[in-house]
């Protein structure tokens, strides 16, 4: 079949890897993107598609903390990025997260369908679309109930937003802090889970497959691939799990170690809980910079 120049750029972006490559990849995957993906993968020509290099779209994402114990984040679409920057659009979508985060709310549907400032929201998403002449899409939120403490934090003006939920009820600076840090930590570095445990075992097992058949490609032998890749999925782990990874603004301390020091100081053993990270335009269908390592670069000054 025919690739075309703008399917092999498109691969090349996403992977780092060679044109030719990128092209022998199309080639032998019938055109499939995620196929190729994995095909570079296998081959040791591409590294493991960053957690960062998603696709994306404009809009913006909101978030809003009630008391400290009821959380919500927020994603709503705009077409361009002229209108993510409107203030009228921008205090819709911060009112929304407020809302949302002191309601019943569970689904999109049943978002449109209330009631906030007098007004059904799906009647005064249309008014918006009307006075901005865009059309605007309330994609998803999510929110976060505790009886413990509930954090958040908001990147890049509505890039990344990201909540968490740890079980001590203490609201002191030290808690406060740790809170923030773990916001912080979670915007720039994605986990994928909490703790190795709660990785889904298909993700696991995917792994496992790109890296036997890329060390056999590598030609180490098929005796010592098991072993091998044994230490290579406990690095993956290690590095897409909250509390193993390396603490951001201090990579000498885990974020689990981090975590134990601040119960001790504050004078009682807690957890963290759950985290939410939205990313602006996740899974959407175009490209934007890299808001991880941005994140990442920021928070070495806080």
């Amino acid at each position: 079949m025919s690739i075309s120049a703008t399917q092999v750029r498109e691969l090349r972006e996403k992977t780092n890897a060679g044109m030719l490559d990128c092209k022998k990849a199309l080639e032998e995957t019938q055109g499939n993107f995620e196929a190729a993906v994995e095909w570079l993968r296998k081959k040791g020509l591409a590294s493991a598609a960053k957690k960062a290099d998603r696709l994306a779209s404009e809009g913006m994402v909101a978030v809003y903390v009630s008391g400290s114990k009821q959380g919500a984040v927020i994603e709503v679409n705009s077409e361009t990025d002229f209108v993510a920057k409107n203030e009228l659009f921008r205090t819709f979508v911060k009112d929304l997260a407020a809302h949302i985060s002191t309601s019943s709310i569970l689904s999109v549907e049943a978002l449109l369908d209330s009631t906030m400032k007098g007004a059904k929201v799906g009647e005064t998403l249309k008014e918006y679309i009307a006075k901005i002449g865009e059309n605007l899409v309330v994609r998803r939120f999510d929110k976060v109930e505790a009886s413990g403490f509930v954090h958040s934090y908001i990147h890049g003006d509505g890039k990344i937003g990201v909540l968490v939920e740890l079980t001590t009820s203490k609201n002191d600076e030290a808690v406060k802090a740790f809170a923030n840090d773990v916001c912080l930590h979670v915007a720039a570095m994605n986990p994928i889970s909490l703790s190795p445990e709660q990785v889904p075992t298909e993700l696991v097992e995917k792994e496992k497959e790109i890296l036997k058949a890329k060390n056999l490609e590598q030609g180490k032998k098929p005796e010592m691939i098991e072993k091998i890749v044994e230490g290579q999925i406990r690095k993956f782990l290690a590095e897409s799990c909250l509390l193993e990874q390396a603490f951001v603004k201090n990579p000498d301390q885990k974020v689990k170690d981090y975590l134990a020091d601040t119960g001790k100081k504050v004078g009682e053993a807690f957890a963290i809980k759950r985290f939410v990270r939205y990313e602006l335009g996740e899974g959407l269908a175009k490209k934007t910079n890299n808001f991880a390592e941005e994140v990442a670069a920021q928070t070495r000054g806080h």
